[in-house]
């Protein structure tokens, strides 16, 4: 089996500079040595091109920052992914700010027609542009991608490509979430599974429900994992940190658990900032975790 590794140097998502150098201090980390270790082809595409992004007056009537922009490299993104897929590779996406997330699964989409998600996160990213605060559209690709988010985002998208259903969507993780975007993601019907269920229940029983959710009658399912889904003290270098997060074994429980379904069509991991870590420690923490999804384990 084949990795295909797609950089995606984006960060106009966000209002934090910095985490365009994620996908630089993902590969720094060993992420080469992580994946052939375990008897995979490494094949790294390189970067999506991102755009010069224009000034900041051509957006000051819209509460989307940046839009133009981030919806091109999801554009080409999305072109990338269905084109790994094509060769019946898995593509690893390396971010980058979380709204490239919304190209990696219309990619997927395009060629399974039928997929699942699992979401880790601290946060929804399910705003819209008429919930959203801070008009960042690393807030809202997972509303995009269920047709729920600004269909500015998706134009790019082919008539013939369907959103993804939000009844087979697992959120988890979560720990900040807005109050219209709440909201929103019940009337979605999006299973959305706390940081504090996790406290209750254990990681094994959300992620026994969740990949159950993201399985049930789909091709497989797409995971995308934002940093800040771990605690600070374990992932330092994230530009949204949130304290009280998942513990660095959850973590690699639910990647394990994920390695085990053989249900995985393609996967991410977005928002290290280099900038605001401390040698390389977030990176480091997510290439282990990109292992476990490939199915490393102690023994």
């Amino acid at each position: 089996m084949n990795i295909e590794v797609i950089g995606v140097p984006l960060d106009l998502g966000a209002d934090r500079r910095g985490v365009d150098m994620g996908p630089s201090a993902i590969r720094y980390a060993g992420l080469k040595t992580a994946i052939t270790d375990l008897n995979y082809r490494y094949i790294d595409l390189g970067d999506i091109e991102v755009p010069t992004p224009k000034e900041y007056e051509h957006h000051e009537n819209t509460s989307l920052k940046y839009l133009e922009e981030v919806t091109l490299v999801n554009k080409r993104l999305a072109g990338c992914v269905a084109s790994t897929h094509q060769r019946k590779n898995i593509p690893l996406i390396l971010g980058g700010d979380h709204s490239l997330a919304l190209g990696s699964i219309l990619g997927t989409q395009s060629v399974f027609k039928n997929i699942g998600i699992i979401w880790i996160d601290a946060h929804g990213d399910f705003n819209n542009d008429q919930t959203t605060i801070s008009g960042n559209l690393h807030g809202m690709p997972l509303a995009a991608a269920t047709g729920f988010g600004p269909k500015t985002m998706t134009e790019f998208k082919d008539k013939d490509v369907s959103f993804v259903n939000p009844e087979n969507i697992a959120l988890i993780g979560v720990r900040d979430l807005d109050k219209e975007e709440k909201k929103l993601l019940k009337k979605a019907g999006v299973h959305v599974f706390t940081i504090a269920d996790i406290d209750v229940y254990g990681m094994k029983d959300i992620m026994d429900q969740a990949l159950q959710i993201a399985t049930n009658n789909t091709a497989g399912f797409h995971l995308s994992f934002d940093m800040d889904a771990l605690t600070p003290t374990e992932a330092p270098g994230v530009g949204t940190p949130v304290p009280g997060g998942l513990t660095y074994r959850e973590s690699h429980l639910a990647a394990e658990m994920i390695a085990k379904t053989n249900k995985l069509l393609s996967f991410e991991f977005v928002e290290v900032n280099p900038i605001l870590d401390r040698m390389n420690q977030t990176a480091k923490v997510a290439v282990t975790l990109v292992a476990s999804v490939l199915g490393k384990k102690i023994i």
